[in-house]
């Protein structure tokens, strides 16, 4: 008799410290801004310089028409591959607030990357009482590395 098992659609979620921690310990782990180009040089990046790897930078959508980038994959497999990431390194991926990054984090686990993790919160974090995001969570607000591109 077959034994059914439930896959899940990616490995989980971690706070930006948790990630940062994770970025820190494991030196296969990478880290892949899913936001655009736009919010890559607008907001600025997380900076991983004090680690000795570099932020990979794959767009989840189209910047200005918001489409679907449907190379999402193969660029993001690419990039992986020519930072040395083989498909069982932690990958972690962040956008602004954490839905895109999910998003392609489930996307990944499907492409055969086994150890996919979304960074909940992304860089800039929930709005706040007033409607603004960069108070509260994120990547900014725990006061990890970032700078301004």
């Amino acid at each position: 008799m077959l034994s059914l098992k439930t896959v899940p659609e990616y490995a989980g979620d971690l706070d930006s410290a948790e990630a940062w921690s994770v970025l820190r310990r494991d030196t296969s782990a990478r880290l892949v801004d899913v936001r655009t180009a736009a919010e890559w040089a607008y907001v600025g990046t997380p900076h991983l310089a004090s680690l000795g790897r570099e932020l990979l930078r794959v767009e989840w959508q189209n910047f200005p028409a918001g489409t679907a980038n449907p190379d999402f994959v193969t660029q993001t497999s690419e990039a992986l591959a020519r930072s040395g990431a083989g498909k069982d390194a932690p990958v972690l991926f962040i956008c602004r607030s954490g839905a895109r990054s999910r998003a392609a984090a489930i996307a990944m686990t499907k492409a055969g990357y086994t150890r996919c993790y979304n960074v909940s919160g992304g860089f800039e974090g929930d709005l706040d009482g007033e409607g603004h995001r960069g108070k509260t969570g994120g990547w900014k607000t725990q006061h990890l590395p970032w700078k301004q591109n």
